[in-house]
């Protein structure tokens, strides 16, 4: 896999987590959603999941197994979001490094084209999911009000390099379970 395409999303959400429908992943054959938390699920710097988020997290729950996948070295705040929940979790996951991903996956016992990596990062979070090849989403950041947030500026100079690579950041909604 080259470059370009392990920066490339499968899916590039005009929105939020929080505005992803859920139908589409039971189109994909997707059975298990790994999710980033700050910035996907949680906005910058806060405590406090949006409305939004919450209602989207509980639909997602109940339909497919969740896992809560971060890079936040702080395991206490992690896991206090992911025991709101009941929902396995792993903090300090160094993304994109492989091994914290594929101990996911084992726990999962699924392959990887059957899981989704959702998060709002370029070089973390869907470099991790192609290089084992999840079937990866690229969301905005949250802001506190549930919708995309225009104030991370880290995200879009990402987005902005990866298309400088040749990466191709405008794949909308897969259709009939083929994501490219």
């Amino acid at each position: 896999m080259n470059l370009r395409e392990l920066l490339e999303p499968n899916w590039v959400a005009k929105g939020s987590v929080c505005d992803l429908p859920l139908e589409v992943f039971a189109d994909l054959n997707i059975k298990a959603l790994v999710l980033d938390v700050d910035c996907t699920l949680l906005p910058q710097h806060s405590q406090e999941i949006p409305a939004d988020v919450l209602v989207w997290l509980n639909k997602a729950r109940h339909q497919w197994r969740l896992h809560l996948f971060s890079n936040n070295p702080n395991r206490r705040r992690i896991e206090a979001i992911a025991n709101a929940f009941d929902l396995p979790f792993t903090a300090g996951a160094g993304k994109p490094r492989r091994g914290p991903l594929r101990l996911v996956l084992n726990q999962l016992k699924l392959p990887a084209a059957q899981v989704a990596l959702i998060g709002d990062r370029v070089f973390t979070d869907v470099l991790a999911g192609n290089r084992l090849g999840l079937f990866t989403v690229l969301v905005h950041a949250v802001g506190s009000d549930g919708k995309p947030s225009n104030k991370n500026t880290l995200q879009r100079s990402e987005r902005r390099l990866a298309r400088w690579l040749g990466a191709r950041m405008d794949q909308g909604l897969p259709h009939h379970g083929l994501p490219h």
